[in-house]
Formats: structure tokens, C-alpha cells, sequence
């Protein structure tokens, strides 16, 4: 085989991998990590101890297509802003590698293909939920409220907690007062968790004109905020105690992961009211990735208690 064969050969498959590549940046995988933990978790505690394997194959498959469909429509509509802002002017439609028009089909696809495979796989209450967290992350946070209020991340972020539901709606093919604690457990969380990130990236979000609290108010005041969401969570977080029944691993998680939680948020606010004074630089990303971290724990934590007997 000549070398210019093998070349030839090895430029494709370079082309092809890359292509992989942007298609799957499509998807913020990054994200789609973080959504998964909220939804295997809930399984176990709906099924009350270890869940059909099969099952929860099915939901992680599933919830991976929903949301990788949701992302992948947000970076069509949002490509214009993308474009001007450090953090997101990488993606694959922005450079070029991934045309528009292309981004929209798979996003439609994705959302065809995880609602069928869910009637197919749990049940039409699960595929319903899927269908609907697409509907309200697309339409109603990245098209209605995101370019209009500083609020849009609160509601915005609903959307971010239907893992929950339907993790617990597999199982069950129904929903509860415990699944319901936990979806405002995660729909607390959002603003604390992203505002953070908006303070870092103010000056993107200022420059495309999308009102992120982070850019549209000072760093004291939304680390206030930051303040009383951290609590907001926390306490959500004890209500499932009584409600589901849980043992000791969650509650002893719940109230020591929630306390640094808790202090990171004010340390934040602390150093942002310093810095007012010219003494100290907030750190936002540190309680970015605290945040992740406590939703972690505290989920680990929902899934390891329903399987001891204390």
C-alpha cells in the first residue's frame, strides 16, 4: 500500500474522530455527568434498596440522549452569543466544524430517538417527563427567559431537576412527596451552583448582553443571594429525612456536607464584601465546584441508605 494511500486513510480517520468529537461536545457531556447523578440515585431510593439493572440502564441511556438533545439546542439557538464569550466560543457550531442546520437535526433527533426509547424501555410517564424537560430547558429557560431576566437561571433550572422525577418515575411509574423534595432540592441548588460561574464570566455575559445576576448586580449582592439558596438547599435536603424515612448515612451527609456548603457560600460573600474594602478577591469557582461537589455527596449519600438497615 502506497504512502499516500495511508495518509489519505489516516486523514479520514482523523476527520471522522473529530467529527465524533463535536457531535458529542454537542451534548455537554460535563453537564450530562452531573444530571446522571441525580437521576441513579433517586432509583435506588424509589425501589427501596437495588434497582433492576436493566432499568437503570435504560434511564442512564435515556436521560443521556434527553439531555444531550437539550444541550445540542441550546448551542444552535444560543451560537450567535457563543461566538462572543471566552468560555463557550470553542463549541462546535461557533468553529465552524459542526454547520447549523446539521446541530439541529441531531438535536431533533436525540429528542425523537430518547422519547421512543423510553416508551419502549420504562414507561409513558418517564418518556412524558423526558419530552417535557427538553420542552422547558429549550423554550422556556433558553428562548423565553435567559436573554430576558436576571432570574432566568432560577427557573430556568427547573429543567435541571427533572432527572429526578424521572429516575423515581422508571421505578414507579409514578411520582412522591420524596421525589418531590428532591427535585426542589436541586431547583434550590441551581442558583447557587451557576451564579458563581456568572461572576467569573460578567464581562462575557455583559458583552452579549444576557442578564446573568453575576453581571447585573455586584458581587456582594449576589453572593447574598448565593447565602440564602445554600441555606434554602440545605434545609429542603432535611425534609426528606422524615418524609422518606431516611437513615443515618443520609442524615449525617445532609447536615456535614451541607454545613460546608453552607460556609463556602459565606466565605464567598465574605470576601466579596472585603473586596469592596480593596483586601480580598472573591473566589467564586471555589464554590462552583463545592456546590457539585455537596449535590454529589448528598445523592451518593440518597443512594447508599436505602440499602443498610440503620
Amino acid at each position: 500500500m502506497s504512502t499516500t494511500i495511508v495518509d489519505s486513510e489516516r486523514g479520514s480517520r482523523q476527520r471522522l474522530a473529530r467529527k465524533i468529537k463535536a457531535y458529542v461536545a454537542l451534548t455537554k457531556p460535563r453537564v450530562l455527568e452531573l444530571l446522571l447523578v441525580s437521576t441513579v440515585p433517586v432509583m435506588f431510593l424509589a425501589a427501596d434498596g437495588l434497582p433492576d439493572p436493566l432499568l437503570v440502564l435504560a434511564t442512564v441511556v435515556g436521560g443521556s440522549l434527553s439531555a444531550g438533545s437539550a444541550a445540542a439546542f441550546n448551542m444552535y439557538i444560543d451560537r450567535d452569543i457563543d461566538a462572543h464569550m471566552a468560555r463557550t466560543e470553542n463549541r462546535p457550531i461557533v468553529t465552524g466544524e459542526i454547520p447549523p442546520r446539521n446541530a439541529l437535526v441531531f438535536a431533533w433527533t436525540l429528542a425523537v430517538v430518547s422519547t421512543a426509547w423510553f416508551l419502549l424501555t420504562t414507561n409513558l410517564l418517564t418518556a412524558a417527563l423526558s419530552a417535557g424537560a427538553i420542552f422547558f430547558y429549550v423554550v422556556i429557560y433558553t428562548i423565553v427567559l435567559k436573554r430576558r431576566t436576571e432570574q432566568n437561571i432560577v427557573w430556568g433550572g427547573i429543567a435541571g431537576c427533572f432527572p429526578v422525577l424521572i429516575g423515581w418515575a422508571a421505578v414507579t411509574d409514578s411520582l412522591s412527596w420524596s421525589a418531590f423534595i428532591l427535585f426542589a432540592l436541586v431547583f434550590l441548588w441551581t442558583p447557587p451552583h451557576y451564579w458563581p460561574l456568572s461572576i467569573k464570566y460578567a464581562d462575557d455575559y455583559e458583552n452579549t448582553d444576557v442578564p446573568m445576576l453575576g453581571a447585573t448586580r455586584s458581587g456582594s449582592q449576589v453572593g447574598l443571594q448565593i447565602i440564602l439558596y445554600a441555606w434554602a438547599t440545605v434545609a429542603c435536603s432535611l425534609l426528606l429525612i422524615p418524609v422518606a424515612g431516611m437513615g443515618l448515612v443520609y442524615s449525617v451527609s445532609a447536615v456535614v456536607f451541607g454545613g460546608w456548603f453552607i460556609y463556602e457560600s459565606h466565605r464567598l460573600y465574605a470576601r466579596t464584601v472585603l473586596e469592596l474594602d480593596g483586601d480580598a478577591r472573591p473566589r467564586p469557582m471555589r464554590v462552583f465546584h463545592a456546590s457539585i461537589t455537596y449535590l454529589t455527596l448528598v445523592f451518593v449519600a440518597v443512594a447508599i441508605d436505602p440499602l443498610l438497615p440503620f
